[in-house]
């Protein structure tokens, strides 16, 4: 069997990776990362990464705004996301959430923002990626409480918190996402939720242009190395890495499920 995964939260559109685009992805084709989504971090710049997706077959995208960039989009509605949301290859909503390590945003303008992001994947049934630090139980009141007005898809991106919002967003049918940081010598804690969440709702991704696993510390990161990602993963939960891409993949398609699944990583689930 192939080892096929999918880098689930990129950012091509960063100068380090967009400056070299086509070898970032010829890379990615080499390392069994046959699928990527580039995550949209301003509404107002969605063009730079609509080229990228339209250019690219096996790159995806997202519309939504980062919540260091809340203050700057507090109008954008969920109408606008919405509609932009229509293009063919805009597969989620956001990145979107709270992040109060920095003070980029005001917090009530990441809120305003949050909710507008969730209503608009409500709409859509597009996942929305969520971005959390630092926040951990605020991010959960607001998961819970829009959760109750009606259900939405949903993952956290590059998961860093603790337990109890992990538990939370697993509680509400959302999926887990894991980046470099699993590899990192620190991240014991991190590496004990891996292990004990349920296999359906574990995603991988490699937050490139940031956060590169062990052994590429020190390097730009980009969608190639979620394979090392992976492979820490697998080593956690006892599995090969082909049975830990297979699971992740199997994932991502549930919850990006406006990504058609290419013909090589069906090959890959029947074997």
């Amino acid at each position: 069997m192939k080892t096929l995964l999918v880098d689930s939260h990129c950012h091509l559109d960063f100068n380090v990776l967009q400056d070299n685009i086509e070898g970032v992805i010829e890379r990615s084709h080499d390392a069994g990362v046959g699928l990527m989504v580039t995550i949209s971090t301003r509404v107002h710049e969605f063009d730079k990464i609509r080229v990228i997706a339209e250019t690219h077959d096996n790159v995806y995208c997202t519309i939504g705004t980062h919540p260091h960039n809340a203050d700057e989009e507090i109008d954008i509605t969920a109408e606008e996301i919405i509609a932009i949301a229509k293009h063919p290859k805009v597969v989620g909503i956001g990145e979107a959430g709270l992040d109060y390590h920095y003070d980029n945003s005001t917090p009530t303008a990441q809120a305003q923002g949050f909710r507008t992001h969730i209503e608009a994947a409500r709409q859509t049934g597009l996942p929305l990626v969520i971005h959390a630090r630092e926040a951990d139980q605020d991010t959960a009141d607001i998961l819970t409480e829009e959760m109750g007005k009606g259900a939405f898809p949903f993952v956290l991106h590059c998961f860093t918190a603790g337990r109890q919002l992990a538990m939370t967003g697993v509680d509400l049918g959302g999926y887990v996402s894991f980046s470099g940081v699993i590899t990192f010598k620190s991240a014991e804690e991190l590496r004990a939720i891996a292990k004990e969440l349920p296999a359906d709702r574990i995603l991988v991704e490699t937050d490139a242009p940031y956060l590169a696993p062990v052994p590429m510390r020190g390097k730009p990161n980009e969608p190639s190395y979620v394979r090392h990602t992976a492979q820490c993963l697998a080593e956690v939960r006892g599995l090969s890495l082909d049975q830990l891409a297979a699971q992740t993949s199997g994932n991502f398609f549930r919850l990006f499920s406006k990504v058609p699944i290419p013909p090589a990583y069906m090959e890959n689930f029947a074997s």
